[in-house]
């Protein structure tokens, strides 16, 4: 593979072909762009659409400004070469138009579906055609039911007028919804009208079969609903009190069916009654059915201010023909108690509140170029005149993924991360947690301490032995816009980075003379990183990428004027580490055992996978838990070779195993909750460091995908963060979150306080900021 510039993968829409752009750069115009990918799928760039997660990349802009990361994926959609670009599909003019039955108040439908309104007086007007024979059958003000074709549920009406329609035309039916005032006269069809249902079923008259009117609720069926045609399914009673009925509800279309639904109020249930029965007027009685509250907040009290049902503002119910709907949200507003008020309802068809509305000098169309947000405005790349292209560097890259093992502010050893650990690019080794900045040489707080810091020969004074090197701290350079590098131009100072990392040294702080510990070994450790740039200056850097080299201690620092000129301040740090140093006899071996290797970036790895590529060494990639609990790490190795292609003797096996300490092998006796997966774990004791990431596998809570914290072992034998389950217990769900067993209301959560214990000592500090 060449240099560390940037490729994406480009994908044909049709997902059958991807390719690799390469030396790329994150200031790449989209127009060059087309001009690789015209070399690579010999599509002119006229007839090329390209999109990134769902936005369509136009000419002009960079992939800096879509976010394109390294290996992203583009995909390709090619334009017929008689489509002309952006061309729109033409509509379809060659519809019906359907009736629409009564139509349904939306806001109802959102908050209070579960509970439908009580049915009102409803007036309709009923235009018949000439061929109907129903025209005789209706009189005006009778009392009958009519259905909403919307949702296929009957309702209480009261017919106003029959008009007969000419012949051959189809003309829908008028009325007025008392459950909709708002609405006026609305039309209605002949068969969605007819006579009120006024009979009531006892149990013994059912059969199955039998056409009835049930009440039910699509979406809570425990609770009142509307009314709805049903077909007698099944009559089950297991006592005089126990009963079941289950029916099949009949929206009214060809094949609106829901099967298998419970009925629960067994007492209302009534017969269909069919064209031709005696008609019923106000002065034989209202006829009404019961049905839910129409707002489960306020009980459909009319004095009662609901911000549910009625205006989301005030709550009042005055006005209602004042109010506008959201089309979004679905809540209601007065137009007095918008702001700004509005005078008048407006004519538009949809409105959206100011919440849910869009800004539309924000929303970019198909075609239009980006709008530049606040945050790359003020970027330094987009203030500076410099015309460098500062896109192609790996620490352009971002992240792809970050150590959660341990905070950012820990001390000590990444757990599970060995000595001699090498990684390809710098920002591998922030992945891993063991250096967290993509570029600066030293990380810490100044209120605190540093970290860990990286060894890259930046100054030609600095002096590297192995075991102790003295080291340079920050500033003094001029680095103003986008520069990383710069010529010494003015003193540096005990603050900021150079302050943290004297804060490690076991002495009071001394801003002017510096100071020299009292007890080296005492001071706060520091994470080392060497990196392949200190070449130069030292013998102790490895060949290739960043490697991991152990805990040093912070001896003394002081000020001196270096060969720059300037003053500055220098570190004298000496190694204090149990594991041997990697340069070391003791050292290589460790390396060897371990098959420790530089490990390549899991991008980078997959995009230049080649036939011909013959690679000197080993490459391996490690992934967080979360991805290695779903993902093989074979599912991204490199391209396998035949046996008889690679000699024995080249292939890497760990030969070191974890050792376990005795206080660590009692408590895993100690702990039967969990016996089965200390088995699985012992199984990779062989593994060396990589048992650590296996344990991380195994002990992960399936609630927030890390290693588990103040663990609750469950009774089906799962372990799950304490304030993970406690979480899911607030939100009314008693059971297990890996398996759905059933823990119950009332489980006590007791913490497995043997488990904690040995996270503790396998993992140290991972449970700082928990």
């Amino acid at each position: 593979p060449g240099g560390a510039t940037m490729w994406i993968q480009v994908r044909t829409i049709d997902g059958k072909e991807t390719r690799t752009v390469e030396d790329l750069s994150r200031l790449t115009k989209i127009e060059s762009l087309r001009l690789k990918i015209q070399d690579i799928f010999s599509v002119s760039p006229q007839q090329q659409r390209l999109f990134y997660r769902g936005k369509q990349m136009e000419d002009g802009q960079t992939l800096f400004d879509y976010n394109v990361g390294l290996n992203d994926i583009v995909q390709l959609l090619i334009r017929s070469q008689t489509d002309p670009p952006d061309s729109h599909a033409t509509k379809d003019s060659s519809g019906v138009a359907c009736s629409s039955g009564l139509p349904l108040d939306s806001r109802s439908e959102s908050h209070n579906s579960p509970a439908p309104a009580s049915p009102a007086a409803m007036e309709i007007s009923t235009n018949i055609d000439n061929d109907s024979s129903s025209v005789t059958t209706n009189t005006i003000n009778e009392l009958v039911d009519c259905r909403d074709v919307s949702i296929g549920a009957w309702f209480e009406a009261c017919l106003e007028n029959v008009t007969r329609a000419p012949k051959g035309q189809i003309t829908p039916t008028k009325g007025k919804v008392g459950r909709y005032p708002e609405n006026g006269v609305v039309e209605m069809r002949p068969v969605d009208v007819r006579p009120r249902a006024r009979t009531l079923l006892r149990w013994d008259q059912l059969q199955v079969g039998m056409h009835v009117m049930v009440n039910y609720n699509m979406e809570t069926p425990d609770e009142r609903g509307f009314w709805f045609d049903a077909e007698v399914q099944t009559l089950n009673q297991a006592s005089r009190t126990n009963k079941e009925l289950r029916v099949k509800i009949l929206l009214g279309g060809p094949g609106d069916i829901i099967g298998d639904c419970k009925v629960h109020f067994l007492d209302e249930i009534y017969q269909v009654e069919k064209p031709g029965a005696r008609a019923l007027s106000a002065s034989d009685g209202q006829f009404k059915r019961k049905s839910g509250p129409e707002c489960k907040h306020c009980k459909a009290d009319p004095e009662a201010e609901c911000r549910f049902c009625s205006c989301c503002v005030c709550g009042g119910k005055q006005d209602a023909h004042m109010q506008l709907l959201c089309d979004e949200c679905n809540m209601a507003f007065h137009i007095y108690c918008l702001n700004p008020p509005l005078a008048t309802i407006p004519d538009d068809e949809d409105w959206y509140c100011p919440t849910c509305k869009n800004d539309t000098s924000e929303v970019v169309k198909a075609g239009e170029k980006l709008k530049t947000s606040k945050k790359k405005a003020k970027m330094p790349s987009a203030t500076t005149e410099s015309q460098r292209d500062w896109g192609k560097g790996m620490a352009c890259v971002g992240r792809t993924k970050e150590c959660t093992i341990v905070p950012s502010n820990h001390y000590g050893p990444i757990p599970g991360i060995p000595v001699g650990a090498t990684w390809k690019f710098r920002v591998q080794v922030s992945e891993a947690g063991v250096h967290r900045p993509h570029v600066g040489g030293i990380h810490g707080r100044s209120n605190d301490g540093s970290y860990s810091l990286v060894l890259a020969g930046g100054f030609e004074d600095e002096v590297d032995r192995g075991d102790e090197f003295t080291y340079t701290g920050s500033g003094g350079r001029d680095l103003s816009g986008n520069k990383r590098i710069g010529e010494h131009s003015f003193d540096q100072t005990l603050t900021h980075m150079n302050r943290a990392l004297a804060l490690n040294c076991d002495a009071p702080l001394n801003d002017k003379d510096g100071a020299e510990s009292r007890n080296w070994r005492a001071g706060k450790p520091v994470r080392v990183v060497r990196s392949s740039k200190g070449r130069r200056i030292s013998k102790y850097a490895p060949e290739e990428g960043n490697r991991y080299d152990g805990i040093y201690k912070v001896v003394k620092y002081w000020p001196e004027i270096g060969k720059c000129g300037y003053l500055v301040w220098r570190y004298l740090l000496r190694r204090d580490d149990l594991e041997p140093a990697p340069w070391t006899p003791e050292g290589l071996e460790r390396i060897e055992k371990l098959g420790l290797a530089v490990q390549m970036a899991c991008k980078y790895l997959i995009s230049h996978q080649r036939p011909k590529c013959k690679c000197s060494f080993t490459c391996i990639v490690f992934y967080s838990p979360r991805v290695a609990a779903f993902f093989s790490l074979n599912s991204v190795s490199l391209p396998e070779t035949p046996p008889a292609a690679e000699p024995p003797s080249k292939r890497v096996k760990i030969e070191e195993t974890f050792q376990l300490s005795q206080q660590q092998q009692q408590l895993i006796r100690e702990d039967t909750a969990n016996k089965k997966l200390w088995d699985e774990a012992m199984g990779h004791l062989k593994e060396g460091p990589n048992f650590l990431r296996k344990m991380e596998q195994i002990f992960m809570c399936v609630c927030c995908q890390e290693l588990a914290y103040q663990p609750i072992t469950t009774v089906c034998s799962h372990n799950v963060c304490k304030t993970c389950l406690q979480r899911s217990f607030r939100a009314d769900v008693y059971t297990c979150p890996a398996c759905r067993h059933d823990l119950g209301k009332d489980y006590i959560m007791t913490q497995n306080v043997t488990l904690q214990v040995l996270l503790d000592q396998f993992y140290p500090g991972y449970s700082k900021g928990r």
